[in-house]
């Protein structure tokens, strides 16, 4: 699988920033297939379109934008060498969102001693509904968000950039988290209720 690296090395390489101007619509129909072939063309179009989203990710958890690059490039280049075993083209967003997610894992090991925000809530699943909180997160302003969403716990502000700002559903989510669903509505639930808290301070 190692000779696939050649592919994306060129816009891999180190210096070539992320192209912020150059976006492939969601909507538009992913050549993953052609990807896994070894196309280079394929993959120039997979990185175009996840390259901002993965970064704009990654940058909010680790929030180190150096570090946040060498996520996406490691990504990618995990996606590379094993594409071969994703089984549902349909689900390369989510996948590759996992990969990512698991280097900055990773990197809040490397950076923290303490472990103790992987400690799961023990709590009864809870029902997932829309509540005024979301229409209130949608409305705010987008650095405002940010200031207080990093106030949070890693893994719930992990689950808030998924659902909010990315659109995965629940059960993405879980998937790209290795988490239980009823941890992941856990989590948003504890999530949303912190940030409630801190709405209301900052009124």
């Amino acid at each position: 699988m190692g000779d696939l690296l050649p592919l994306i090395e060129p816009f891999l390489a180190v210096g070539i920033p992320l192209d912020i101007n150059v976006v492939v619509p969601a909507c538009e129909q992913l050549p993953v297939e052609e990807a896994r072939a070894g196309s280079p063309e394929a993959w120039d179009i997979l990185f175009k379109r996840y390259q901002l989203p993965l970064y704009v990710y990654a940058v909010e958890l680790v929030h180190d934008e150096q570090a946040s690059l060498d996520i996406v490039q490691e990504a990618f280049i995990g996606a590379v060498r094993h594409i071969r075993g994703l089984r549902d083209d349909a689900k390369f967003g989510s996948w590759l969102f996992g990969i990512a997610h698991q280097k900055c894992i990773q990197r809040w090991r490397a950076r923290k001693r303490e472990e103790a925000w992987r400690e799961e809530i023990a709590v009864t699943p809870l029902a997932f509904d829309e509540s005024p909180l979301d229409v209130v997160i949608r409305q705010e302003q987008e650095a405002e968000f940010m200031m207080l969403l990093n106030k949070l716990p890693p893994p719930q502000r992990s689950v808030l950039l998924l659902h909010f700002l990315e659109d995965f559903s629940l059960e993405e989510i879980a998937d790209i988290t290795a988490a239980q669903l009823g941890t992941v509505k856990s989590r948003i639930h504890y999530a949303k209720r912190a940030l409630r808290k801190l709405l209301e301070e900052n009124v």
